[in-house]
């Protein structure tokens, strides 16, 4: 029986001509992808200091614990889902599945705007920080923009070949990654001004300040999450492996986050962190490693800095090509972006449109002469966040959408009751991130900045609403294949 507005449930099929590439990769290589968006250094170096600047809270490192349950509670649902649909689309499919075309058309528009903007916003960072670097310790004087295109053309180079050469490299830098930060967590441990204090792990730690602002920036540590699903067309056996990632990947960046904002504090004692960040802002984790470890940990670590923030800007561009990929596929979007290269497997047009994006817009924000940092890294990282939390409850629904229609043998928690507490729950943070959007902009409120980039994130769903409408009537082909897959 056809269901007109939800896509029939559909199980993991073979790999078809219409399909991402060949099933090669597995757990550890999904787990790469999914920690490598989160950019472990970077959120060290950038976010841990910034959240605890803007937000004057002291708890940043139990808003972790708390963000790390909720999304553990999320992949409940969402793994159950996965075993149901393979689509290398992932929410857009979810949310086509659960509630229907439109609602899912709208859901794809959001995630290409999302990923897009977060992928392009980091190269603004990557170029100003490789620039800086460049300048203080060599000879070099480039323009941030000049570096952010290098960038932009060694990560077309690396999308268009197959996804497993990306995951050892990814694999390779996030090693790197962890073991930095790890060193310097323990340094701070063990050289504390202050001793070492339980204090930011409590509840009171957590509501002095402004909370709902660090929750958001807490929140765009684990914008990698979709990471799974989106390959779920490539993986051996994606019944068991996307959620089986999912789980260690929100276990993993959780933890692991918590322990390093608890380490900062314990390194500059619990009463001068946020005096500490807002004197030294991004600076702070290099000032913090010279002191308790030396000068040329500290050198090391801001090189390690450079290929965390290339790591992300590797794994957020596969996304966006994936999404290309299955809406060009299914007839949303041109049909050229479904291809895949013949040798590698890769969705190599929707990779190569990502990369011809990000170029134009480095270049627009170079000739107007605008900020890379405080314009283009900030304006469009946080929009891009703000849209991936929205997809994330959104998802939620969906899930409870799908299976109210048939059960598949799932249990209650994973059909009913971990989507139902996870959209609740994604829901309060989204709202709580529109209300802060002018602390997470820098912008003061009243700002045009704080309703026009949000707004970007309804225009585009009202948008993609729309087209599915039109689809419906003009082409209803095309209208019938949305969310349908390989």
């Amino acid at each position: 029986m056809a269901i007109p507005e939800a896509a029939p449930p559909s199980s993991p099929s073979p790999p078809s001509s219409g399909a991402s590439g060949r099933r090669r990769i597995g757990a550890p290589e999904i787990v790469f992808f999914v920690v490598a968006a989160s950019a472990p250094l970077t959120v060290a170096a950038g976010g841990l200091p910034t959240s605890f600047a803007v937000t004057g809270v002291t708890g940043i490192p139990l808003l972790y614990v708390v963000l790390a349950v909720l999304l553990t509670v999320f992949t409940g649902g969402y793994a159950a889902m996965s075993r149901s649909v393979a689509n290398a689309g992932a929410f857009y499919a979810y949310v086509t599945h659960g509630l229907g075309r439109v609602a899912g058309v709208g859901a794809a528009f959001v995630a290409l705007i999302s990923y897009n903007t977060m992928q392009i916003g980091l190269y603004g960072l990557f170029g100003f920080t490789t620039a800086d670097f460049l300048r203080t310790k060599t000879d070099l004087d480039p323009p941030w923009w000049a570096v952010a295109l290098a960038g932009v053309a060694v990560v077309a180079v690396l999308g268009f070949r197959r996804v497993d050469l990306n995951a050892r490299v990814l694999g390779v830098l996030l090693a790197v990654e962890f073991l930095t930060v790890l060193v310097f967590d323990a340094a701070q441990l063990a050289d504390a001004p202050d001793g070492v204090s339980a204090a930011p792990l409590g509840l009171d730690a957590a509501t002095t300040g402004a909370t709902g602002a660090a929750f958001c920036f807490a929140m765009a540590s684990f914008m990698g999450f979709e990471a799974a699903a989106l390959y779920s067309e490539e993986c051996r056996d994606p019944r068991r492996t996307v959620g089986r990632a999912t789980y260690v990947a929100v276990a993993v960046i959780g933890v692991f986050y918590a322990f390093t904002a608890w380490a900062m504090t314990v390194g500059t004692g619990s009463s001068q962190i946020i005096a500490r960040a807002r004197k030294d802002g991004p600076a702070l984790v290099f000032v913090l490693a010279e002191e308790h470890v030396g000068g040329l940990f500290s050198d090391l670590a801001q090189i390690f800095l450079i290929t965390s923030l290339f790591a992300a800007l590797l794994s957020f561009h596969n996304a966006v090509a994936r999404y290309f990929f299955s809406l060009g596929r299914e007839g949303v979007l041109p049909s050229p972006l479904s291809r895949t290269h013949a040798r590698h497997g890769s969705p190599h047009v929707g990779s190569a449109t990502q990369t011809a994006l990000a170029a134009g817009v480095v270049a627009v924000f170079a000739l107007a002469g605008e900020d890379p940092v405080l314009s283009l890294f900030n304006w469009f990282t946080n929009l891009g966040a703000l849209g991936v939390i929205a997809l994330l409850a959104l998802t939620s629904a969906s899930v409870v959408g799908y299976f109210a229609r048939d059960h598949r043998g799932e249990n209650t928690w994973n059909r009913l009751a971990a989507p139902a507490l996870a959209f609740l729950g994604l829901g309060a943070v989204f709202v709580v991130s529109l209300l802060n959007f002018d602390a997470l902009l820098g912008a003061e409120k009243g700002s045009p900045l704080t309703w026009v980039l949000p707004g970007l994130i309804f225009v585009a769903a009202a948008l993609g609403a729309a087209f599915a409408a039109y689809l419906r009537a003009a082409r209803p082909d095309a209208y019938a294949r949305i969310g349908a897959g390989a």
